[in-house]
């Protein structure tokens, strides 16, 4: 439970560079949901699908919000399809709600050039958690961190803890290429189209 919250926490801590872009940090918190509600067993995996199972209330209304969201009947869903939907504008939904609970702080100094006016994680229980998984590279957490570009690549044998765990995580990275490779096409066409109205 949490990773989603450490993974946003982790995002915002990182000076990265490039940047974590919130493209592709959406996809990773929709996929950090998933494996949330696996281990809160609302959900379980059928081959690609999530199967959502009836469950008290979530503690997390970040979580609950994702838990009303599944589609709870018949085929259902696909974890890749979870992402791409369920992931439209998630990153500024975790940022708003964490920044409400107090969690992150718009920094005071304008002057801060690489982080403009994104806030950053306040000393908190959830920080030193987030930093923690981060230190210790926990598999789950490391491997979407790495997918979102929020730290450098992992090892190839850092174990996870289960098929479902390494279903999500295989798909996140997959859709984060697919993001990558679909701005890099439309990069190519605007170059193209630019250079028709540039031509004599």
């Amino acid at each position: 439970m949490g990773t989603a919250r450490d993974l946003m926490i982790v995002a915002m801590d990182t000076a990265a560079d490039p940047p974590v872009t919130q493209g592709e940090l959406s996809l990773g918190l929709a996929g950090a949901e998933v494996i949330d509600l696996l281990g809160a067993e609302v959900v379980t995996l059928d081959g690609d699908r999530i199967v959502s199972r009836p469950a008290p209330p979530l503690d997390d209304p970040l979580l609950e919000r994702a838990a009303t969201a599944l589609v709870c009947e018949e085929p259902y869903e696909p974890v890749e399809d979870w992402l791409w939907r369920r992931g439209r504008g998630l990153a500024q939904e975790y940022l708003t709600a964490l920044e409400e609970e107090g969690l992150l702080a718009r920094p005071r100094a304008s002057w801060i050039r690489f982080r403009g006016t994104l806030p950053t994680p306040v000393e908190s229980p959830a920080r030193e958690r987030a930093r923690h998984r981060r230190a210790t590279d926990e598999p789950v957490l490391a491997t979407l961190a790495a997918a979102v570009g929020a730290r450098d690549e992992v090892p190839e044998d850092l174990p996870v803890p289960d098929d479902a765990a390494q279903a999500v995580l295989t798909a996140v990275a997959d859709a984060v290429a697919e993001l990558g490779a679909v701005r890099r096409r439309r990069a190519i066409e605007d170059e193209a189209f630019a250079n028709v109205w540039r031509a004599p």
